[in-house]
């Protein structure tokens, strides 16, 4: 099963964090937020919601205009290392690189010979299902096993929390159901944190067991659910009362989110 969402406190806060572009575009205003141990947090939104500018906060891609994002384990202001994995909505891929070197590569950023993470390696392409692909190149594969690729990337240093931008937006739907499944799967072999931006009610309330609801004009927090549903989830869920029950929700709250932007943009 997936970790279970610690009783504990969080493993990182947003503490009303802003961010303006150019001193004249508020990208987020005021955005408060706390992710647990185990959680897998979706922020949806309608474009322009700063769901994204929130993840490159988060990563330290970027520095907030206001407010403070704070790793409460430690109190540090900053990510560290291997705490950290991003998948972006592209794979991102090294083209020239076999797929076994392209998963290799933060270890090799950080100076870490092949051999010594070849266990490592193995491991986590059993985990993403591309075992027997390590020497395979970016254009050999379709686009659902590049994302398994940058996926793999992401998790083969155990980071405690995964950042996710979007990352099957560009994938078909027996894809991108596929993913999900898998994604939940892999989550419970590695033991991780997820952050997961997404436009999409359903896959929101499939994989989540929290979503952010955001609205635009400025970015910020305007509803929480809580989709109290048990791991592992499969195809079963997809189809039962209580997944419909949780869209609706989720789908009001979206839709609320916009009308509320539109109204303030009038």
């Amino acid at each position: 099963m997936p970790n279970i969402p610690s009783a504990v406190g969080p493993i990182l806060s947003l503490r009303n964090v802003g961010k303006v572009f150019g001193g004249t575009v508020t990208a987020l205003d005021d955005m408060s937020l706390d992710v647990h141990d185990g959680d897998f947090v979706s922020l949806l939104g309608p474009s322009g919601c700063g769901k994204s500018t929130a993840l490159r906060l988060i990563a330290g891609l970027m520095r907030p205009t206001a407010g403070r994002i704070v790793w409460s384990d430690t109190g540090r202001t900053s990510t560290g290392g291997q705490d950290l994995g991003v998948v972006f909505q592209e794979p991102t891929l090294m083209p020239w690189a076999t797929v076994e070197d392209n998963i290799w590569l933060p270890m090799r950023l950080a100076k870490i010979s092949k051999s010594a993470v070849r266990k490592e390696i193995d491991e986590i392409l059993d985990v993403v299902g591309l075992s027997g692909f390590e020497n395979a190149y970016p254009r050999e594969l379709s686009g659902g096993m590049k994302m398994r690729v940058s996926i793999a990337r992401a998790m083969v240093t155990h980071p405690k929390l995964i950042l996710m931008d979007e990352p099957f937006a560009a994938l078909d739907e027996i894809t991108r159901f596929k993913l999900n499944n898998d994604l939940l799967e892999m989550k419970a072999r590695i033991g991780c944190t997820v952050i997961f931006v997404t436009h999409s009610v359903f896959e929101s309330v499939f994989l989540s067991n929290r979503v952010v609801v955001m609205a635009a004009r400025p970015g910020r927090v305007v509803q929480e659910l809580h989709i109290d549903e048990p791991y592992p989830r499969r195809e079963e869920f997809r189809t039962s009362p209580e997944y419909a029950a949780h869209c609706r929700a989720a789908s009001d709250a979206l839709h609320a989110a916009i009308m509320n932007t539109s109204a303030e943009a009038a």
